[in-house]
């Protein structure tokens, strides 16, 4: 995708009949080369806090899909959807207990051993109240999903269900505002 910048000394250079070199500081092509810099570093910080924000409703759809293609991409029951829901939520658990073994006593826990701790707690909140994930338990959706390729935009085709603790299981909207 060509950034405004591309378009905008393109645009300078064939008014100019060839190469930008040298610009006076203050002229107008100047200006527009400048605004157009500032204009794609925002799109690009936008575009970065995006992508870090669906980072784990995406990591989660990996996760779910990766476990369907080695049970054969077929519909899963209630149980084995749980049991892919705790595992999910304690994927972590080796790492953060080699994190805790290896901190010496009394020493607080490093960042990396609090966001885990954090994360895990998070996650099994989320499952207590019904954890969002699409829905592997329909044929067309576990299809749907194994076609899948990684963009956000595809998500929403996905049907998305909540599955509780106690296992309950409700339709549930698209997560677009991120899991929490």
């Amino acid at each position: 995708m060509p950034s405004s910048l591309h378009k905008t000394r393109k645009h300078i250079a064939k008014k100019r009949n060839g190469e930008v070199n040298a610009l006076h500081e203050k002229s107008r092509d100047s200006q527009r080369l400048h605004k157009a810099g500032v204009r794609d570093q925002r799109l690009e910080k936008l575009a970065a806090a995006r992508s870090k924000q669906e980072r784990p409703i995406v990591d989660r759809v990996v996760f779910v899909q990766e476990n369907l293609t080695e049970t054969g991409n077929s519909p899963l029951d209630l149980a084995a959807v749980q049991s892919l829901i705790h595992a999910f939520i304690h994927q972590h658990d080796e790492e953060y207990a080699t994190l805790k073994k290896a901190r010496r006593s009394g020493r607080p826990p490093s960042t990396r051993e609090d966001l885990l701790k954090m994360k895990i707690a998070a996650l099994d909140i989320e499952y207590q109240k019904g954890f969002a994930l699409p829905d592997v338990m329909t044929e067309e959706n576990v299809k749907l999903l194994e076609d899948w390729e990684g963009s956000w935009s595809k998500l929403t085709t996905l049907t998305w269900i909540k599955v509780s603790r106690t296992g309950q299981v409700r339709k549930s909207d698209f997560p677009s505002k991120g899991i929490n």
